[in-house]
């Protein structure tokens, strides 16, 4: 690839290291969005009720193949919700059959649908250990959910006293530090191992806490972890255009309706799947890194996951700004699509 504002570039497909895709009429809504584009994706666990046990992530796999349009190369990787009860037996089955590629620790209470999750890490230690034993990743959801912890400190603190102390009691587990959105994040990362990675979004590439609420409440930009100061924001990038081996892309696209979003108690989530690939290419190109674009969104999270790249390539062509597509409707509602705020001139060519 050319350093010099090139106008077309080619890379190997890239995948979705972390992706809500839903059920019933939202998933066909929305799987083709991402099949659009991407080869792979690790899908989220998170419905009602969570995905637990290999047979109910065997099931969303068909469930999802069957949503996608007639000819899409798309491959979910699927992953298992952890909770206190997890049989450690039925994961390492789920992980040998190849169903499950990753299991997700949400602290209880800490996103959508998360009221499943851990509250103690004691009752986990087998499956962790399981997890450690057969070369399993955890993806964390990286925030506390102590209501006397500030909403913009919870992963600084999540990083402090709970990922760093399991992290140094099972040194052999791969984490990936989902969705990181603090320079402190960036920071312990890139003090880490190779077992530890982190994925980083298309919002947090984008808006800090101001774009949400500066000049009125901007439910579409609202997410968790929340989008916080631009320092941080600052320094997220940063790692995202680095090339870093240890920072890879996860959209965390989490379709909401506009109702369930416009509320006065609103979703946390942003649905970014339509426009994910040509945003990131407007940052690393507004950034001077198109050179390294496709480490971050092609190559550093198989490595991470030890899978192979991808060998298809896809060639992206630059051209006259792209009208935002606005809205997908549903048979159930609109759904709005991540704005990031500026024009978008990239897209995959045919």
């Amino acid at each position: 690839m050319s350093a010099t504002a090139p106008t077309t570039l080619t890379l190997r497909r890239p995948d979705d290291w972390h992706l809500h895709l839903r059920d019933g009429n939202m998933l066909k809504a929305v799987a083709g969005e991402t099949a659009r584009d991407f080869a792979r994706a690790i899908v989220m666990p998170n419905l009602v009720p969570p995905v637990v046990r290999g047979e109910q992530a065997a099931a969303y796999a068909a469930r999802i193949r069957a949503a996608l349009p007639e000819g899409a190369a798309f491959t979910p990787l699927m992953t298992l919700y952890l909770t206190e009860e997890t049989d450690p037996a039925d994961l390492r089955a789920a992980a040998e059959a190849n169903i499950v590629q990753a299991v997700k620790l949400y602290p209880a209470g800490a996103t959508t649908n998360s009221a499943s999750g851990v509250r103690d890490f004691a009752k986990v230690r087998k499956v962790l250990e399981t997890m450690a034993e057969i070369g399993l990743p955890l993806c964390v959801h990286g925030e506390v959910t102590d209501p006397e912890v500030d909403i913009f400190d919870r992963e600084a603190v999540f990083i402090d006293t709970i990922l760093d102390p399991l992290r140094r009691d099972l040194p052999e587990l791969k984490v990936v530090l989902e969705h990181i959105t603090t320079r402190d994040a960036v920071e312990y990362v890139r003090a880490g191992d190779d077992n530890l990675g982190a994925t980083i979004t298309v919002q947090h590439l984008i808006i800090n806490r101001n774009h949400i609420l500066v000049g009125g409440i901007k439910p579409h930009y609202y997410c968790l972890p929340v989008a916080k100061r631009e320092e941080h924001r600052v320094a997220v990038r940063a790692a995202a255009v680095s090339g870093e081996k240890r920072f890879f892309f996860g959209s965390d696209s989490a379709p909401h309706l506009d109702p369930a979003k416009e509320s006065a108690c609103g979703c946390a989530g942003c649905f970014s799947s339509t426009i994910a690939l040509a945003a990131v290419t407007e940052v690393f190109e507004q950034d001077g890194a198109l050179d390294r674009l496709e480490a971050f969104m092609s190559l550093n999270g198989p490595a991470f996951y030890g899978l192979p790249a991808n060998e298809e390539r896809i060639t992206l062509v630059k051209g006259e700004a792209q009208a935002h597509p606005g809205k997908i409707a549903t048979p159930d509602g609109m759904l709005t699509i991540f704005d990031p705020g500026f024009p978008l001139h990239w897209r995959v060519e045919g």
